[in-house]
């Protein structure tokens, strides 16, 4: 059976991708154990990367934390002027903006002041819980390029222990293994760390303008209900 050259050389280039090997002065192929484990190390990272990202855009969507419907209910009872009102939508709802509400609820008898303390503390509790559950994805996309850089490290060792080796006349076939290690576990490292970053920026922005609203919403919705029936004090 003819073997397409095109295709083999082609998956000989894909290979360095998975697996790091070096030519022997007698031009046979050794695979570089440490290398390839570098290699897979990261890659199975980038599949956790991949979980973790997914886990944190679907966990911290904007309508989890302030939803249209809570949110829409507590400015109508604020506008109706029903502290009783914003206290029952807020009970019946476990969003971070219902609990934001609660806490400002609770200390309508302190006066306006009381209030936005209240509610400002419970939002960076809020924030703060948030933060911490995505802190793992961080962490990832500061870990791998380390882990790439050690790879990187490692893959030129090998390169000048080969120049050594040769008396520093080496081929640059038999460089390319050590050179190829440092070049693809940086690539790996920075695959992982990249999106992750990204996805973490992208997500720790999202919480900080969705918990900023939910605090604008429960001022309001207090403001309003609490003036109408004098509980907002001499502060209002």
């Amino acid at each position: 059976m003819n073997t397409n050259p095109d295709l083999s050389s082609s998956l000989d280039a894909a290979r360095i991708f998975f697996v790091s090997s070096s030519t022997l002065p007698n031009g046979s192929t050794q695979i570089e154990w440490i290398g390839s484990l570098i290699i897979w190390v990261l890659i199975a990272m980038s599949l956790i990367s991949i979980g973790l990202i997914t886990a944190a855009l679907l966990a911290h969507r904007r309508k989890l934390i302030i939803p249209s419907a809570t949110t829409a209910a507590l400015l109508r009872a604020g506008s109706s002027r029903s502290i009783a009102d914003v206290r029952s939508i807020a009970s019946a709802s476990n969003s971070d903006v219902a609990h934001i509400a609660r806490a400002a609820i609770e200390t309508l008898p302190l006066g306006r002041e009381g209030v936005v303390d209240a509610a400002e503390r419970t939002a960076e509790e809020c924030a703060a819980r948030r933060f911490r559950s995505i802190e793992s994805l961080n962490v990832l996309a500061q870990i791998s390029p380390m882990i790439g850089l050690f790879g990187t490290v490692y893959g030129m060792i090998v390169a000048f222990q080969t120049v050594s080796a040769s008396g520093g006349q080496a081929d640059p076939a038999l460089l390319a293994g050590g050179i190829g290690t440092a070049l693809v576990t940086t690539f790996w490292g920075l695959i992982v760390a990249i999106p992750a970053l990204l996805a973490y920026a992208t997500v720790r922005n999202g919480i900080d303008a969705s918990l900023a609203e939910a605090l604008e919403v429960t001022l309001r919705a207090t403001a309003q209900s609490a003036a109408h029936s004098g509980q907002s004090g001499s502060n209002s």
